[in-house]
Parts: C-alpha cells; sequence; structure tokens
C-alpha cells in the first residue's frame, strides 16, 4: 500500500507537526542504536543492512524476523533512539498496513475450501449494498465477483475517485452523519458512486475492495472479522500475538509511530490537530485492507502458510491464491489473492510473492522467494524530511540474502511460539 500522498488524500497540512524535530534531527542529537534478539554471524548482512537503513532515515524502530527452508533463522528488533523507554523486541507489535490483505484474502479463501461461499460469486450476492437516498448503484456492480474483489479488478481507481477510506470528513457531510464515520458508511457512500472502469477490465489497487471483503467474511461465517480470522487461521499455527489495531489506544507492547505530519482528527468532530498516525485516518475503518498488528515473527510465521498444503488451507486454496487473473501477467508480474507474484524461471522455476504496507507512522514489507527464503521487515514511521524511499528496503534485503554464504542450520520459531 504505498501512500506516501496521504497527505493530499486525507487533506494533512503536509507540514512538520509544530514543536517537533524531524525524525533525522532528533536522531542526530543523542540517538543510540540498540539490538534485540539473537546475534547470527553468519547473517550480519541483515543486520548492517537495517542500520544503513534506518540511521538514513532516522528511524527510531524496526524489526526484521528471516526464515530459510521453513526455519527461522534471525529475529531481530531494532532502536535507533534518544528516548531510553523505547527498546524494540522481536515481539513488539507494528503496525503491518496491507500486509493484512494477505490475512483477508486468505479467509476469503478458507470460506470457499469449507464451502461457505465461491469466489465466483457476485458480491452484491452476499452483502446489501444499498445506495444514500436518491441515488443509484452502478449497474455494472453484480459483475464484482468475490475473485476480482481479491484481485483489485473490481472496478475502483483511487487514481481517478480517492480512495474512499480516506476521505472520512467527506462521507460525514455528505451522509449527514458525525465522525467518526463507520465501514457501513463507507460502503453506503460508495455504493451511490459509479465505477471507475469494468469489472474485470483491468488492474486497479482498491483498499476499499479488501473492506468488501472483510464484511463478506463477517457475513458468511457469522463471526466478527479478527475472531474468524484467529479461529481458522492464526491459532492453528500457533499466532497468538497478532490483534486489530486502534487509532491512539495502542496494545501493550506495540511501538509508537512517528510521522513529520499533522492533520485534522477523523475521530470526532473537535476539529482538533493530531499527529497523523493517531486520529488523522481512522484505523477503525481499515477493516480487512489494514487493520493488523503483528511482529516481524508472527509475518513470517504466517507466510509458511503459503508454502504447502495444511489444515489452515489446502492445495486447491493455494492455487486460487496464486493463480493469474483474467487480464494476465504484466511487467513480469500479477496481483492474485493478496499476494503480488512474479514467476521465477530463470535460473529454476517457482514464483516470488510480496506486500508491502504503508499507513501515516508505519511501513512494512513481507517477501517469500522461489529459493526457500522469506523476511519480514517492519518500522514505525514511513516518511522523514530526508526525502528517502522507504521502498529501498526491498532490494537492499535481497542484497544482504546475497551476502550469506552459509545458512544457519537453527530454527528459533520454538523461541517464540
Amino acid at each position: 500500500m504505498r501512500r506516501r500522498d496521504f497527505a493530499k488524500l486525507a487533506g494533512l497540512a503536509g507540514v512538520a507537526a509544530a514543536g517537533l524535530p524531524s525524525a533525522p534531527a532528533r536522531a542526530a542529537a543523542a540517538a543510540t542504536w540498540r539490538v534485540t534478539g539473537t546475534s547470527v554471524p553468519a547473517l550480519a548482512s541483515f543486520d548492517s543492512t537495517m542500520k544503513d537503513f534506518m540511521q538514513a532515515r532516522g528511524v527510531s524502530g524496526g524489526q526484521l524476523a528471516v526464515t530459510y527452508q521453513g526455519r527461522l533463522v534471525l529475529a531481530r528488533g531494532y532502536t535507533y533512539s534518544d528516548d531510553t523507554s523505547l527498546t524494540v523486541q522481536p515481539t513488539s507489535l507494528f503496525r503491518v498496513a496491507s500486509l493484512s490483505k494477505t490475512v483477508t484474502a486468505a479467509a476469503v479463501a478458507r470460506l470457499a475450501q469449507d464451502g461457505k461461499l465461491s469466489l465466483a460469486s457476485p458480491v452484491t450476492s452476499l452483502l446489501s449494498l444499498t445506495p444514500p437516498d436518491g441515488q443509484a448503484a452502478d449497474p455494472r456492480l453484480s459483475n464484482v465477483s468475490l475473485l476480482r474483489l481479491l484481485q483489485h479488478t473490481g472496478g475502483w481507481d483511487r487514481a481517478i475517485t480517492p480512495d474512499p477510506l480516506f476521505q472520512d470528513r467527506v462521507i460525514s457531510r455528505a451522509l449527514g452523519v458525525p465522525m467518526e464515520i463507520s465501514g457501513d458508511d463507507i460502503v453506503r457512500y460508495t455504493t451511490g458512486k459509479a465505477l471507475d472502469f469494468a469489472p474485470g477490465g483491468r488492474y486497479a489497487y482498491s483498499n476499499y475492495g479488501y473492506l468488501l471483503a472483510g464484511q463478506v467474511i463477517e457475513k458468511v461465517s457469522g463471526m466478527p472479522y479478527a475472531s474468524y480470522v484467529q479461529q481458522h487461521l492464526l491459532n492453528p499455527i500457533g499466532i497468538t500475538r497478532m490483534k486489530l489495531g486502534w487509532s491512539i489506544a495502542p496494545h501493550t507492547g506495540e511501538v509508537p509511530y512517528r510521522s513529520q505530519y499533522t492533520g485534522t482528527t477523523v475521530l470526532n468532530e473537535s476539529g482538533a490537530t493530531v499527529a497523523g498516525p493517531y486520529g488523522a485516518f481512522s484505523m477503525g475503518n481499515q477493516w480487512g485492507n489494514g487493520r493488523w498488528v503483528a511482529s516481524a515473527v508472527d509475518m513470517v510465521r504466517w507466510a509458511r502458510v503459503f508454502d504447502g498444503a495444511s489444515s489452515v488451507l489446502d492445495s486447491t486454496s493455494l492455487a486460487r491464491v496464486f493463480a493469474q487473473p483474467e487480464i494476465g501477467v504484466s511487467n513480469g508480474w500479477y496481483y492474485g489473492l493478496g499476494w503480488n507474484v512474479r514467476p521465477v524461471t530463470t535460473g529454476g522455476t517457482g514464483r516470488n510473492t510480496w506486500h508491502t504496507g504503508s499507513l501515516p507512522g508505519n511501513y512494512s514489507l513481507l517477501v517469500r522467494t522461489y529459493q526457500g527464503m522469506s523476511w519480514a521487515a517492519l518500522f514505525n514511521q514511513r516518511d522523514d524530511a530526508s526525502g528517502r524511499s522507504y521502498d529501498d528496503i526491498d532490494p537492499a534485503l535481497w542484497t544482504a540474502s546475497r551476502a550469506v554464504t552459509s545458512w544457519p542450520a537453527h530454527d528459533l520459531f520454538p523461541n517464540y511460539f
């Protein structure tokens, strides 16, 4: 979820928080570098990569977990801060933003596996999508199948029509409801708008589609979204730390989030100016597209579900997750169900799959490689005065992996699960 233009989308002022120095300025003042978790000399390239990345941007909190052939070989927490009360552990919780889409898509695939729904079903057959009084739904909405919803081919394009998950004030005024608006308000408002393209016609990344997918999970399962995910996907593989995040009430062990931007709160009608990560957007409305908080070790544990058939997802479900969409492959990759997928034929066969996540106050990356490696990198900010790209962590970690000459035989998973 690349939203560096969040200031534009959410109406942020786009200025440094009043009275707060920029992240690099704080770091330059008296920041110290601290690392937790087991040191693994053979994987020192990963540690040095994280250090270089974080110090160049003044990132105060980061986390990395790496697996090889299904074994957890590295789990580290990184702190670069003058705040002695902040020490990131390998199990500290971070918002993971759009890495949540891998979870939501898997939950829908599991419901299909259990015969509770069909991926070919129109979303209109599963949800009551009612527009505001005096408005009509786009007749093409009936052509939006669950499959198209999850593959981002449903018809919504945030480059044409602003992402409704970040249009709180517009929706509040249009519907005549106070803030904080609800997910149902977002759906009612958006149902009254025309689609941006014919369903199935092309790819356009859509957070809104995954909000609908989260509602489908609740409707079909008869359970709250998080309860269904925990019971059917997470508990069977021993993941108990993952939780749904909140705008201003962090969980025990959750890191603080940093941003150079402020905005007007969308959590109430006070008009108060707040730090970007804490109320300038609504975590409560992220639903299936970006609300989970987790640790990096949780995310690589989760990634193992997609390595082979299990009690969570069988071989048919995994094939559905990684199947090409009807629009085919573009520029060597495509979007499956909750994953970017790049088929690999040079030097072997298989696929690399990945997802990024980004919200004000966090950046995340989850990668699975055809060579049997995977990694998750989490950070507690996504912007700073340096203007450096946070996407740079992806090629940097690939470079770190190529520097490894001998992979360790140990498995650290029992230390954390």
